[in-house]
């Protein structure tokens, strides 16, 4: 493999793929004309006249551009009804309809739109309103004033003008979602631009802040909040984010609403204090949504709606769950595959809602698990320790490996690559974990698919290092080596090569790390997650110590049998895990092995697929290694 090729899998390994989310932007945009028009369309026509003659004719066009966007849309067995939808939409404004019939076919447009075409609707964590408010006065104020009234220095002579945030009687109609995606795509024919390049959780906190201003926080609401366990008990995030204080209202009353409005969506915290384990109800949500899409034969749609399940609403707790009880985060992910699997072969549907309501038990002891006081010093001590010795001996045999190799070579002058590619990593790590904390957050598909592709492409490469060193095991192939290409194998290509191996193989472990160790330290006990570290440290130390002390003292034939066999097994398990990655990710098919072991050290999980890759991977390598023998027999 040519180090051009080589840098090529490096950036698309960092670069990563494309955002499923970003397949949902023109839903996303419909749904933002539909519920524009339900909120503003009071502003066109009163009692069947036109009192906004601009207004009104805004209203005309998105109406037209909602159904043309529509008919644009990928096929789904919702599809037409939504069409016919639209156009009833677009002949109830043609006629001047009266604002609340024309609101409520908007919204109920809109709510179809959100099931044909599920969009995130919820932030993945509480927003920060600090940052918030600092986001608005940077972006916002100067149009929107610093009050949020719509009177800012920038806002003369804007048409139309910007949007008051005060007034309560068009806040009420107005959700977090719908202000989420005004500031995600902006607004057309407006001044109000897009902020699509703002991190996920800047976009969320810019709207909790800005959904705020004409929700004055007199301290009832926390009153109530702390007062009503129902309310609390059925509030989410998602739920939150998507509901308008006028839905809101019917159900508590006005001021009961408001206030609590007032207190949620500046202390979001709360919701998450509630629930340590909220996003087990996101799980629950898109696992209820699929079986209703299900139910209704829309496979994909349901399909679409599981794997959301798994990597927006499981594997954001999966960190900590694996931390506290591994084995029934293995459970959990086991049913979770199976489910999808059941889903892409058309299973009954009984059979299907059975998968999910042994979900919904399995997640009720995951809650017990995520508990705030079920964590003990000794148990985040364990999961320290753990954790680091497992994802960190892989790194560490395969850069020991490269080193030994370079010393028993006698090309030191190499040595700097390894080690600053491993060196890197760490650093990489670091501005990983700086950057998943302040800037952005870290998907579940991100995270499977960066673990998933650096296992294939190391798993590659050890394909031809392991079958490359084997070759060499026997001392007469390694002085013909020596003398005829050794000059020349370890040039600077070769050496950048063996800088991005190190740094690939390093990185994946410490990018996984960092998640698990996230997840242990936000548990609390930060005292036992250091000693664990320190000592997960020490015995990796010590593996390091005695390898590198066993290698100088075996012969060369040995050293490369023993390394080729010990790269053969690494590649097996790394194949076996990136397949299982990208698996989780969606990218591959789940076909489940009933009955069949999982072994996560030896990279064995029990589907089709990743043994299949792993066997693949074995009959490869023992192709190389007969080969190598015949040769070197002749």
């Amino acid at each position: 493999m040519s180090f051009r090729a080589a840098a090529f899998l490096l950036a698309v390994l960092l670069l990563g793929a494309v955002p499923a989310q970003a397949q949902t932007a023109p839903a996303q945009t419909v749904w933002r004309l539909l519920d524009y028009i339900a909120v503003d369309y009071a502003g066109a026509v009163a009692d069947g006249k036109i009192i906004s003659a601009a207004e009104y004719q805004e209203m005309v066009e998105f109406s037209k551009s909602a159904r043309e966007r529509i008919a644009l849309l990928p096929v789904t067995t919702e599809k037409t009804a939504l069409m016919q939808k639209a156009g009833a939409l677009e002949k109830l404004i043609a006629a001047k309809s009266a604002p609340e019939a024309v609101a409520i076919a908007a919204r109920a447009a809109a709510a179809d739109l959100i099931k044909a075409y599920p969009v995130p609707l919820a932030p993945t964590k509480a927003p920060d309103l600090a940052r918030g408010q600092q986001l608005y006065a940077q972006n916002c104020a100067a149009c929107h004033g610093a009050s949020g009234n719509g009177k800012g220095p920038d806002s003369v002579g804007l048409d139309p003008p910007p949007i008051d945030f005060t007034d309560q009687a068009r806040a009420r109609e107005r959700s977090l979602f719908a202000l989420f995606q005004v500031i995600e795509q902006g607004l057309d024919g407006t001044s109000m631009r897009s902020f699509a390049e703002l991190p996920p959780q800047d976009r969320w906190a810019l709207a909790f802040y800005a959904g705020s201003l004409a929700y004055p926080d007199g301290g009832e609401g926390e009153k109530i909040w702390k007062a009503d366990s129902p309310l609390r008990k059925d509030m989410t995030l998602e739920k939150l984010v998507g509901t308008t204080p006028a839905v809101l209202a019917a159900s508590l009353g006005a001021d009961r609403a408001n206030s609590v409005i007032a207190y949620l969506r500046r202390h979001p915290e709360a919701i998450a204090a509630e629930r340590s384990s909220g996003a087990l109800t996101v799980a629950r949500a898109r696992l209820d949504e699929a079986l209703a899409a299900y139910q209704r034969q829309d496979r994909r749609a349901a399909k679409d709606l599981a794997l959301s399940a798994y990597l927006d609403g499981f594997e954001p707790v999966e960190p900590a769950l694996s931390a506290r009880d591994h084995a029934l985060m293995i459970r959990i992910e086991g049913a979770m595959a199976n489910l999808r699997a059941g889903i892409a072969k058309g299973e009954p549907v009984q059979t299907v809602r059975g998968q999910i309501a042994a979900l919904d038990a399995l997640f009720a002891q995951a809650e017990i698990a995520l508990a705030p006081g079920a964590s003990s010093g000794m148990s985040s001590f364990i999961a320290a320790f753990t954790i680091l010795v497992r994802e960190g001996l892989e790194a560490l045999l395969i850069v020991i490996a490269m080193i030994a190799f370079l010393n028993k070579a006698d090309r030191r002058d190499v040595l700097p690559y390894v080690h600053g590619g491993w060196v890197a990593a760490l650093v990489g790590g670091a501005a990983t974990w700086a950057a998943a904390t302040w800037l952005i957050t870290i998907s579940g598909a991100s995270r499977e698919l960066t673990e998933g592709f650096g296992s294939v492409f190391a798993a590659a490469v050890l394909l031809w290092v392991g079958i490359w060193m084997h070759g060499k095991s026997s001392a007469e192939a390694w002085q013909r080596y020596i003398r005829g290409t050794m000059s020349h194998a370890l040039n600077k290509q070769s050496a950048w090569f063996l800088f991005a191996l190190a740094f690939i193989v390093v990185y994946r472990e410490v990018f996984e790390t960092i998640l698990f160790y996230a997840a242990i330290w936000s548990q609390g006990n930060g005292g036992s997650v250091l000693a664990g570290a320190g000592a997960a440290i020490t015995v990796l130390a010590v593996i390091a110590v005695v390898m590198m002390r066993f290698s100088r003292r075996l012969p060369i034939g040995k050293f490369f049998a023993y390394s080729s066999w010990l790269i053969a097994v690494l590649a097996v398990v790394l194949i076996g895990k990136g397949t299982s990655a990208l698996q989780e990710a969606g990218y591959i098919a789940i076909n489940p092995l009933a009955g069949f072991p999982r072994v996560e050290i030896l990279g064995l999980y029990p589907t089709r697929e990743g043994l299949i890759a792993q066997v693949l991977m074995a009959v490869l390598l023992a192709i190389g290694f007969i080969w190598n023998g015949r040769r070197g027999a002749k």
